[in-house]
């Protein structure tokens, strides 16, 4: 029987982890932008995006080597499970798109246009990450 190697164990814990960094650094970007504290925007927004390449390849190499793993927790936690999960899934496929179009805009210096589609990227993106928290947490802490 093949076993994998011990860092990969420490998987879920790290993208958790990018997940909450991703969640600040897109709070505080927030937060500048409403300050028009542009520089500071840049770097946090920049920042949320690498942090979320991180994690992608982190979750990407997690999945590659384990699969999925399954959700052992009480039964009446399950149908909340299952829509945050499903949630996340569907949302988490449009993310990358849509930041990356967001930032594209930004980096072309087409500001409408980037504040009108980080309206709906910004909230979008937060509850992908938040709820990438809350699926580790139901799956590999309760």
């Amino acid at each position: 029987m093949h076993s994998e190697p011990q860092w990969i164990a420490w998987l879920p814990t790290l993208n958790a982890l990018l997940n909450g960094i991703c969640a600040s650094l897109l709070c505080a970007g927030y937060f500048f932008i409403r300050r028009r504290r542009i520089k500071a925007h840049q770097v946090c927004m920049t920042a949320a995006f690498g942090v979320s390449v991180l994690f992608l390849v982190s979750y990407l190499t997690l999945h590659a080597k384990v699969g999925s793993t399954p959700f052992t927790g009480p039964g009446w936690v399950r149908p909340f499970y299952f829509f945050v999960l499903i949630t996340h899934i569907v949302l988490a496929a449009l993310v990358p798109f849509m930041a990356l179009a967001t930032l594209w805009r930004a980096w072309h210096e087409r500001f409408d246009d980037h504040a009108r589609l980080a309206r709906w990227t910004l909230p979008i993106w937060l509850y992908v990450s938040l709820t990438g928290i809350i699926v580790y947490l139901m799956v590999y802490v309760l």
